[in-house]
């Protein structure tokens, strides 16, 4: 088990800890909690073949970048998920810089996480299609790639180093709410379409029963008593049923952007 997409915090860690504990009681399923934190690949974590309940960003899942089943998806408790598992990138600058719209980042710094990350890259990069002409094909002055996690964004984009970046909305909340000294310094100039959210997936290895005692614990876990307190603190309503088609979309936007000629965010 492992939930480092989301632990923003190490006591967010501990929580998500529990109730992935609670899970694998509830499901009948034995499983250790491994610690695997920043800045180590997420790609080695996804391609271990133990994977019993470990956070998965969903386009790596939809092209197949490893080979994970997807069991289920938070519901994130805020207004833009709509009581869905869904998220979008919010496109945040410095507090302080005069910006009102996105066009007038236009020319300056930006800045993505890792190309195989839908929030911190697949989302923003369609995004910035709608901008495009032939007499501006290239957008920003400078990108700056493979910042890896959202935190190095959000820490970019506070002390100046981009002037716009592209933050996980959940994350977002997540760390305004647990770590809110960090956010006060940003704001959302823009969103991004929403689109379905990372999920809790196990190694294809996983023998099928297990994974669907797993499914069946998570659909259920917001009647669970234990619930209602992690809840609150992870900003959960509950969990959906996910499988690869629900991440097909996200393939969409990445053919739309090469079929443009725009690899990468630029």
């Amino acid at each position: 088990m492992n939930a480092r997409m989301y632990a923003v915090t190490p006591e967010v860690e501990v929580a998500w800890r529990e109730l992935l504990q609670h899970i694998a009681d509830d499901a009948g399923v034995r499983m250790n909690y491994f610690s695997y934190a920043a800045p180590q690949p997420l790609e080695q974590l996804w391609a271990r073949p133990d994977l019993g309940a470990v956070f998965m960003c969903g386009f790596p899942i939809a092209t197949r970048l490893a080979p994970v089943m997807p069991i289920a998806a938070p519901i994130p408790r805020t207004a833009w998920a709509a009581g869905r598992a869904q998220y979008r990138s919010d496109l945040i600058v410095h507090r302080d810089a005069a910006f009102k719209t996105l066009e007038e980042t236009f020319g300056g710094r930006a800045g993505f996480t890792v190309a195989h990350s839908h929030s911190g890259f697949n989302a923003f990069r369609h995004h910035l299609l709608r901008y495009r002409t032939p007499a501006r094909p290239r957008l920003y002055r400078e990108m700056q790639g493979d910042l890896i996690t959202a935190r190095r964004v959000l820490d970019s984009v506070r002390e100046r180093r981009i002037d716009i970046g592209p933050l996980d909305s959940y994350w977002h909340a997540l760390i305004a709410k647990h770590a809110p000294a960090l956010t006060q310094g940003i704001r959302v100039l823009e969103a991004t379409d929403t689109a379905p959210l990372p999920a809790f997936v196990a190694s294809d290895h996983a023998p099928a029963a297990m994974t669907e005692a797993l499914r069946a614990a998570f659909l259920g876990a917001s009647t669970r008593p234990w619930f209602a307190s992690l809840a609150d603190f992870l900003l959960l309503d509950g969990f959906a049923s996910v499988d690869a088609a629900t991440y097909a979309p996200l393939v969409a936007w990445d053919r739309e952007a090469l079929a443009a000629g725009y690899a990468q965010p630029a």
